[in-house]
Formats: C-alpha cells, structure tokens, sequence
C-alpha cells in the first residue's frame, strides 16, 4: 500500500474560531508591508501540489530568481497548514500556500488584502466521495458521512448533494480528522466518506468501496495557490516575478520526462513520504498548470469565477466569512478583465494573473 502523504491542506474544525481571531489580528499587521524590502518570507506546507517549493529552495532555483532582483527569499516549511496560514494573516510571513477557499475565508475574511499571485493547480480527482455498497448517491438520504467538517471534503459532499437535487439537510455529517478516515471506513458503522488523496485511494480499495462523486466532477473549483499580501507585492514588485519566475522555472522541468523533470519527482517523492510513482499517482488527480500561459487562461476564465462564486457561497452558509458577515458579498473578489464578485469596496482577495503572463512572455 502507497505509503500517505504526511499532510493536511484542509481546513479543521477550528476554523470558525480562527477566523474570528484573525478578523482580531488583522488590525495588527505590521506596518513594514508598507514599504521597498529587500527579505521576504514564504511558508508552505506539505501537500503534493505545494511541496514543488521545497525544490524550488534545496536545488538553488530560488536563490537564483532571489539574486536576479537583488532580494533575499526565505521558504519556510510550517507543519500545520492552518497554522501557517494564521501566521501569514497575522503578517509574520509575506505569502502563504492556501486553497482557494481558505485563502477566502481566513486572511481575506480576517481583513487582510490578499493576492493569488500563483495558480499551481485544481483536483482533478484528488477529492472524492466513496460510499459501501451502493454506487447511488440518492442512497446518502438519512446517512452519515464521515469527513473534515468545514474543510473542502465539506464542500465537495454539498456539491455532490446538489447534483441529485439533495442538500446536507438530508444526511448528518460526522466529524473525522484526515488521520482516522481510513481506518474509520474499515469499520462496519461506516459506510460513507469523503476525503482526499492519497487517503481517497485508499479507501477506494476496500472491499464493497464504490467512488461516486469526486473533483473531476466541478473542476477548477478546489484551488491551490500561493498567495501574497497585497500591499507587499505592490510595493516590491521585485518579489512577484522572482516567486514566479522560480516557480514555473520548475514547473516546466517536473512536468516533462527529462532526466531532470524525474530526478525532481522521485526527490519531491521521497520527501513527501512515498517515493516518485507514488508522488506520480497525486499528480495524476491534479490539474497541474505546467505552463504559466495555461494557468493564466484558466484563472481569466468564465468558469473560474463561477467556481468561485459557489465556494463563496459556502463557505458563507457555514460561517467561515466571520460572524459580522451579512452575506456571501460581504467580501469583495477580483478576477482579471475587471471580473468581481462581492463588495467592490472591500476587495480582499486578488486573482491577478499579471505576474504569471510576464512568465509566459518570457519578460521575467
């Protein structure tokens, strides 16, 4: 069996609580994001779709982009996924990795101006609901399910729901951490989970496991990105373009059968806790965006802000845009072309491809 992944991208049940406190803290940020810098600080955390950072510094790409601009850039590994993004809200690190829901509703609904200044990827099937003995999801009606309550497994269950014309009215949902779902659906009082990979496969193996719903279902709607503060980037340009250009740098190695593009897998591989067919087998369910011009038509497009708009519409039903929040507008989105969604008055998270098209221009 496929050794899992040591990490948790989603969000815990914690969540309503973190952002209030960041909401709190917002107003503490420091005021050195107001200024030229020369030293920056990135924190990242393990995830198959994030761990290409840890490349990016142990191989050098970082501190070349670095010193092309004359910036210093620390990448710092943090543990604990939301821990690292409440760090980020609080200004003790200038970007953060985030999906794009957690980017939404913990630094952007805290109140701190955030730019998705890097699209790295969507699930593409990395997500995914499996049920025990029934291929039917009309069958959930009057079930639990066991699953990271309030975490993008939350999400994708109320999209699977909505696709019979279901909602989470008709089923109870079980809190379970990422660490127990495996062994939890092994048991016979569990019969419905929804969870992510490498976990998902998993299950997916286990006697009478059928998998009935998962993210290639509402693509693009589970973003991974790295995401900066606003007033940072804007004031240091110079640490736009050598994230970017270090990044997609690697990117167009890994995402080729090169010597050098397999010698990055097996390493990311091994230092995720599997070994490269393994680190292979998360890529596969995974939109990559091997190409910054990729990245940049996907995140310009209609669909892009469709998909947002109903993980905005979410994380407003459960809470997660903090308890002030009136409504899902209460934060404002940009996208590019002048797209928003929400109040145009309090835009807090930024998709703005501009730094990825000067990668795809060559113009880094």
């Amino acid at each position: 069996m496929q050794k899992p992944l040591p990490f948790t991208r989603r969000l815990s049940g914690l969540l309503k609580g973190a952002v209030l406190a960041m909401a709190a803290s917002a107003i503490m940020v420091p005021a050195a994001y107001a200024q030229e810098r020369d030293s920056f600080k990135i924190a990242w955390s393990i995830y198959a779709g994030w761990i290409p950072w840890k490349y990016v510094d142990e191989s050098g790409i970082m501190k070349k982009w670095a010193d092309k601009y004359g910036i210093e850039v620390e990448i710092v590994q943090i543990n604990d996924y939301i821990e690292s993004i409440n760090q980020y809200t609080a200004g003790e690190f200038d970007g953060v990795v985030a999906t794009s829901m957690d980017a939404l509703s913990i630094p952007s609904a805290g109140g701190v101006d955030t730019t998705a200044l890097i699209v790295g990827d969507y699930s593409n099937g990395n997500d995914g609901l499996v049920m025990k003995d029934s291929s039917d999801i009309k069958d959930l009606k009057g079930q639990e399910i066991n699953l990271v309550e309030l975490s993008v497994s939350h999400y994708l269950l109320a999209r699977a729901l909505d696709s019979v014309g279901m909602s989470e009215r008709d089923v109870t949902v079980v809190n379970t951490g990422d660490a127990d779902i495996v062994a939890a659906f092994s048991t016979p009082g569990v019969k419905n989970v929804v969870t992510w990979n490498p976990l998902l496969d998993d299950v997916a193996k286990m006697p009478g496991a059928n998998r009935v719903f998962d993210s290639s279902q509402i693509p693009g709607h589970i973003k991974d990105l790295t995401v900066v503060n606003t007033q940072t980037l804007a004031d240091n340009p110079k640490l736009g373009k050598a994230l970017v250009g270090a990044w997609f740098e690697l990117m167009a190695e890994m995402g080729t059968d090169s010597e050098a593009g397999q010698e990055a897998r097996a390493a990311l591989g091994e230092a995720s806790g599997t070994d490269q067919a393994g680190y292979e087998a998360q890529l596969a369910g995974m939109k990559m965006f091997w190409k910054p011009a990729d990245a940049v038509a996907f995140i310009s497009s209609d669909e892009a802000v469709e998909a947002m708009d109903s993980v905005r519409d979410f994380s407003f039903e459960k809470g997660l845009l903090g308890e002030g929040a009136p409504s899902a507008d209460f934060v404002g989105i940009s996208f590019p072309g002048g797209k928003t969604l929400g109040d145009t008055d309090n835009i807090k998270l930024r998709f703005d491809p501009s730094y990825m098209q000067m990668a795809a221009d060559d113009a880094l």
